[in-house]
């Protein structure tokens, strides 16, 4: 068997086990969010905030995946919401598989809204389907303002572009106009936003996001 029909068998096997996840979310009406970034993004930082701010009224639960250790799930789990660490010992990427059963070891049955923490990885991530409605990617402005440009399977698969560390933007070679208009030509439809988790800017307008997701899933269904 080829490298190249390896690969196929494999997302073929991620996509089957992906749709029944699919299926498993939309009974339970959640939103299902996949954040993507390249290492010390902020993915972790900005689900502290997130999970800090987060509504009264949604439940919530996060899978985190790392290659090694549960340094994410145990800073994320004094906000008292369910999270179940996975630990992909040495793979650089989730799969559908790992999901399935990191969801079948959280312990929680009920949440509004699911997040799942990515490796960090701006290439493998992108092509494994994870049963999720939207792909959320980071761009942290430490990096480069080119980074869509250079990785573009990830932002033409991304719904949302996170550009995080604003406060840092005054001592940083990183021009955002540069950066918008590079994930725009990459996928004209993404969405962008600007924030801060160390100064908490943009976290406001974040949760909203999220709010209004949830709001339409619900219109949907009830339609």
């Amino acid at each position: 068997m080829s490298r190249i029909d390896l690969r196929e068998k494999v997302l073929n096997e991620n996509d089957r086990i992906a749709g029944e996840l699919r299926e498993r979310f939309a009974r339970k009406n959640a939103l299902v969010l996949n954040f993507i970034s390249s290492p010390g993004a902020g993915k972790t930082a900005l689900l502290e905030q997130t999970l800090r701010w987060f509504p009264k009224k949604l439940k919530a639960a996060t899978l985190t995946g790392d290659i090694e250790t549960e340094n994410d799930a145990e800073r994320i789990a004094p906000y008292g919401f369910p999270v179940k660490q996975i630990t992909t010992g040495g793979a650089c990427h989730l799969d559908a598989r790992m999901v399935e059963r990191g969801l079948d070891e959280l312990g929680a049955d009920e949440y509004d809204v699911l997040f799942i923490e990515n490796i960090g990885n701006l290439v493998c991530p992108s092509s494994f389907d994870l049963g999720e409605e939207a792909k959320i990617v980071l761009l942290s402005v430490t990096e480069g303002d080119d980074k869509p440009f250079k990785y573009p399977s990830t932002f033409v698969r991304a719904d949302l572009l996170i550009i995080n560390k604003i406060d840092l933007a005054p001592y940083v070679d990183f021009d955002m106009m540069k950066a918008r208009k590079a994930a725009r030509k990459v996928n004209p439809n993404i969405e962008i936003l600007e924030l801060s988790c160390k100064t908490g800017d943009g976290i406001k307008e974040w949760v909203h996001w999220i709010q209004k997701k949830v709001h339409l899933k619900r219109k949907a269904i009830a339609s």
